[in-house]
């Protein structure tokens, strides 16, 4: 279960690239209920999604030819030691390893199968301050055409391991941190890519009460639809959603835990 206590290879950051910050800032007020706090004067239009005060994801403009999209970040102990490991496997480095003042250090990076993450080696900053609770970060699904071999590079990079969940009409893989117990260390999944032309990506899953709901919010402020709610035996029920500007992410109500 993804939370706040983050060790190599969790999620642990999440931000969003957009073409209008003030208009995807309104978009997921209405849909989750977050507040927008800039990061400040020279933080060039960067800033926080919060929730009661905690910061649950974050927001920026795009840069140059990007699209805008979500993006998952791992925790990783040396920024500059994983660039290298990525390379090496097969990766590929959108933006070297940086720092971000005192903040932390990071870099932007492509997987084999062609999708788009990041590391975040925290400094004063830690990583999200609210996660698995109503209107946050539950989980982190990837979308590849060879699960086995790009779980291959990521075990690489963080150790992660996963165990095999059958699903309707998919072999689902569960991953988990390299470190504690597997099943309490699970944040996410990969799924191969279903539909010819479907890019390599990784989707945050954001838990709410009611999936239809929110579907209809995402709706009425100039989201889309892009898969409707429906029930995932044993998992919840799931709808995929994009803001107006096309950014891809998922809602979920989950199964109570036994």
């Amino acid at each position: 279960m993804l939370g706040t206590q983050f060790t190599k290879g969790s999620p642990n950051w999440i931000d969003l690239g957009s073409p209008d910050t003030d208009a995807a800032a309104a978009f997921y007020g209405a849909v989750f209920g977050w507040d927008f706090r800039s990061a400040g004067p020279d933080s060039g239009g960067y800033g926080f999604f919060q929730q009661d005060g905690a910061t649950v994801g974050a927001l920026g403009p795009l840069d140059e030819g990007a699209h805008s999209a979500w993006t998952v970040y791992f925790q990783t102990p040396d920024a500059d030691a994983t660039q290298k490991a990525a390379e090496e496997a097969g990766g590929t480095v959108r933006v070297e390893a940086f720092d971000v003042m005192d903040a932390g250090r990071m870099a932007c990076l492509t997987d084999p199968a062609g999708a788009e993450f990041a590391v975040w080696q925290p400094g004063t900053v830690k990583g999200l301050e609210r996660t698995s609770a109503p209107d946050t970060l539950l989980w982190a699904e990837l979308h590849v055409p060879d699960p086995e071999s790009t779980l291959a590079f990521y075990r690489t990079l963080f150790g992660w391991r996963w165990s095999l969940m059958e699903a309707p009409g998919i072999t689902y893989r569960v991953i988990s941190t390299a470190e504690g117990d597997q099943e309490e260390a699970s944040f996410g999944g990969v799924a191969e890519v279903q539909n010819e032309g479907d890019p390599s990506r990784w989707i945050p899953y954001f838990t709410v009460e009611d999936p239809d709901a929110t579907s209809r919010t995402a709706q009425g402020g100039g989201g889309s639809v892009v898969l409707p709610a429906a029930d995932i035996p044993d998992v919840g029920r799931i709808a995929w959603l994009a803001d107006p500007f096309g950014a891809v992410f998922a809602v979920m109500k989950p199964m109570p835990r036994a």
